[in-house]
């Protein structure tokens, strides 16, 4: 058993980003993402019960929903596996929260931008690279048109840096996401602070017993889902030898 929580696991994930105690990781984590871009000094989580709820029958899709102090509307999400029309579902889960904004009466249409943080297991086709950000704007001139609707893919296969070689803070959080489960200490304590609260966040041996249980029941369910499509995949290719 690894001594820190798989953050691939759906409770791992919302252990980390998603829980009002440790805002404060999702904050520097997305101010990271976002330097030189826009500063986040803070976030409301929202009830995901008010928003559309995107089932997924592999149980491995997770995502969090929250708003910063200046109405922007931000998604952070977790995929394992790819799936078919990956990029045309991101935009069409950004343009819900879009049209989500629309008021009654006297409305000129002034919405808040919306970002989408996507964490991927796996690689977009005809793109290899860790990061993939995408704005809209003019074709000729490359002048943004408008910075309402801003989807971030984070590719985590490409990243295979080591630990000494990470170059910044935005790579040393997804160093630390990637190796989480089989780090024996956690790294960077010393440059930043924050890294020391994520350690006691996702320090298993601080989990009580009902958290303990929810956890392995999470970790439980992503093995037995990857089980199943690796065993699809390999029935598949079986059929194809025949």
């Amino acid at each position: 058993m690894g001594r820190f929580i798989n953050p691939f696991t759906d409770y791992g994930f919302k252990k980390i980003f998603g829980q009002e105690i440790s805002k404060d990781l999702l904050i520097d984590f997305l101010n990271d993402l976002l330097k030189g871009e826009r500063v986040i000094t803070d976030l409301t989580f929202l009830n995901n019960e008010q928003l559309p709820e995107w089932e997924d029958a592999r149980a491995l899709i997770y995502d969090i929903h929250c708003t910063t102090d200046t109405g922007e509307k931000i998604i952070v999400e977790m995929q394992n596996k790819s799936q078919a029309y990956f990029r045309e579902r991101a935009l069409f889960y950004l343009s819900h929260a879009v049209t989500r904004q629309g008021q009654r009466g006297d409305w000129m249409f002034d919405i808040k931008a919306v970002y989408g943080v996507f964490f991927m297991n796996f690689l977009l086709k005809d793109n290899v690279k860790l990061r993939t950000d995408i704005i809209l704007a003019d074709r000729e001139t490359g002048q943004l048109f408008s910075d309402k609707m801003r989807p971030i893919f984070i590719a985590l296969p490409v990243f295979d840096k080591e630990e000494e070689k990470c170059e910044n803070d935005f790579e040393r959080w997804i160093y630390v996401l990637k190796n989480m489960e089989t780090l024996k200490r956690m790294p960077f304590k010393a440059r930043k602070a924050v890294f020391e609260k994520l350690e006691e966040i996702a320090d298993v041996s601080s989990l009580n017993e009902e958290e303990n249980e929810l956890y392995w029941r999470s970790v439980n369910a992503y093995r037995t889902h990857l089980s199943v499509l690796e065993a699809s995949r390999l029935e598949g290719r079986e059929e194809g030898r025949e």
